[in-house]
């Protein structure tokens, strides 16, 4: 009866309504997937924490602060304490160990299980899986992951490159030094001198990789493709060098010394919310150098290398602001993620006095290293340098600027959940829409290791399955949520509670010996599935990395 009612009903209305009403409507297309986005790695060298003025530095870096402005800020973001296993972390999503490059690019270890001095057939790169999915793929400026065949740029999955082999490059024809790299360029794999003229004539180093980096989306947008442009920048790696007019305006900036800049520093960091207020400054090395005991004429000598450095950092930041101007006016800019992050801490290398090399200092026949004393000003407000796991080798800015992207309420807010290059992979696999292979190129590839921080673009929550670990040179770490386990080559496990005490400054070994077992079981178990080697030496080296009783 019921049926029979629903029946007459239904005649009753389709009878009762229009001829017009009546004609089927045409189904509703699906929603278009919004376009994927173009995506920009920015990876600085050797610089610290707080260089950008945005992380409390006193260099001005007005574009690069403008995107943070308009971005995410990350205040606890880790690289691996050094160029090539953070460049192959990076690019593989693997802990360096597992993707071959346990040390420096170059060193091949007999028997390794990681140290393999290139990248290993195991690992594929972010390149290698986006160009898969449809993604134009390009990089300029510094490789350091190997050159023989089957590890170079091309063959790691780039349509377009101009890379360096080793990095150190600034000028044309500036000081040999002793790797056989310095003088030559690679072009799509294509050695060529860096005197080329296709290259331009008296180029400096940051602007080059730039233009190239501009050239190549160009490209792309041509292609109609989205694309991968990963810009591997060499500043403000050693030997340090700038141009003359740049130098100039940062001479005499640095009078007030590490001591006074750096507590100045803290204080920003502190009022902008980057630091909180119990987070204190570490105190300086015992190695390190009072300011006030200087004499006057060493004081105009550090602030001469500082004002190289400095101007380093800033032409960094002009070559994004040119980046940024070319990616607006071709209308990409809206849809574009840029990521900016530093290799490794500030470097301590050449140990307190630094080096100069021949004057003038910054240019094309000098050899600068700004040395320890600068380097902690560099990893304000945290303990140690490059080689290191303390916070201050391991510590690296991260701005994620993409205005389609991440949300209107969270830009210029800060992210505070800790991450690391690892993560970049799996996040940027998600946004092309790609698929991440269980083989490739004939080899079995290892699953990736880091968390999506696509996430946090909306304001979610990243999701972590395991602790984040490092080892590099005999030195180790773990950080697992708030807790971070940390030794030095040669000394003793440390361990600190990072939501109290960031800076690493009180030990809590002693009063959470529980804990610190577990998390060094964690290190041991996780060293041997990924391939870690035992470190060959035994000894302690200098704050700067050195070997001890040397001078630099």
């Amino acid at each position: 009866m019921r049926r029979t009612l629903l029946l007459a009903a239904l005649a009753a209305t389709t009878a009762a309504t229009p001829l017009l009403a009546r004609t089927p409507a045409k189904p509703t297309p699906p929603a278009e997937a919004p376009p994927r986005p173009n995506i920009i790695v920015i990876l600085v060298d050797d610089m610290g924490f707080s260089d950008f003025g945005s992380y409390g530095g006193e260099i001005p870096t007005p574009n690069i602060d403008a995107l943070a402005k308009d971005g995410l800020r990350f205040t606890q973001f880790y690289n691996n304490a050094r160029c090539s296993p953070t460049r192959a972390a990076l690019l593989t999503g693997l802990n360096p160990h597992q993707a071959g490059m346990g040390y420096l690019s170059g060193l091949r270890l007999p028997q390794s299980r990681g140290t393999h001095g290139q990248l290993h057939p195991r690992a594929v790169t972010i390149p290698q899986v986006l160009r898969e999915a449809g993604y134009f793929t390009a990089m300029a400026g510094k490789w350091h992951l190997g050159n023989t065949p089957g590890t170079t740029p091309v063959a790691r999955g780039f349509d377009r490159s101009l890379s360096a082999i080793a990095g150190g490059i600034y000028y044309p024809k500036q000081a040999a030094r002793s790797d056989a790299g310095t003088r030559t360029l690679l072009v799509d794999g294509r050695p060529i001198r860096t005197d080329d003229p296709m290259l331009g004539k008296d180029w400096y180093g940051t602007d080059l990789w730039t233009q190239w980096g501009m050239k190549f989306a160009d490209e792309a947008q041509a292609k109609k493709k989205p694309f991968f442009l990963y810009l591997a920048h060499v500043a403000p790696h050693f030997p340090l060098m700038a141009p003359e007019a740049d130098i100039a305006r940062f001479r005499g900036k640095y009078m007030a010394g590490w001591d006074q800049l750096r507590r100045e520093r803290h204080a920003r960091q502190q009022q902008m919310g980057l630091i909180g207020p119990h987070k204190g400054l570490t105190p300086r090395p015992q190695s390190a150098t009072e300011w006030d005991s200087l004499a006057p004429a060493q004081r105009e000598r550090f602030d001469a290398m500082m004002a190289v450095y400095a101007a380093a950092v800033a032409r960094v930041d002009k070559s994004v602001g040119d980046l940024v101007a070319h990616l607006r006016e071709r209308k990409m800019l809206d849809n574009t993620l840029i990521l900016i992050m530093s290799d490794n801490g500030g470097n301590a290398e050449s140990g307190p006095r630094g080096r100069t090399g021949p004057a003038p200092w910054g240019g094309p026949q000098s050899n600068v290293f700004v040395g320890m004393n600068w380097a902690m000003l560099q990893n304000t407000p945290f303990r140690s340098f490059k080689h290191f796991t303390a916070e201050g080798g391991i510590a690296t800015p991260l701005i994620a600027h993409w205005p389609r992207g991440i949300a209107a309420k969270l830009r210029g807010s800060f992210e505070r959940t800790p991450g690391h290059v690892i993560d970049v992979m799996p996040s940027l696999v998600q946004l092309a829409g790609a698929r991440y292979p269980a083989r490739f190129g004939g080899h079995a590839i290892l699953p990736m290791e880091g968390a999506s921080l696509v996430p946090a673009f909306t304001g979610g929550q990243i999701e972590r399955r395991q602790p984040l670990f490092w080892e590099h040179e005999g030195n180790k770490a773990v950080r697992d949520g708030q807790w971070k386990a940390v030794q030095r080559l040669a000394g003793p496990w440390e361990l600190y509670d990072m939501a109290a005490d960031r800076t690493e400054l009180r030990d809590l070994a002693k009063h959470e010996p529980a804990r610190l077992k577990a998390m060094i079981a964690a290190w041991d178990d996780w060293a041997a599935r990924t391939f870690v080697d035992e470190w060959h030496e035994k000894a302690a080296r200098t704050d700067w990395g050195a070997p001890m009783g040397s001078d630099d």
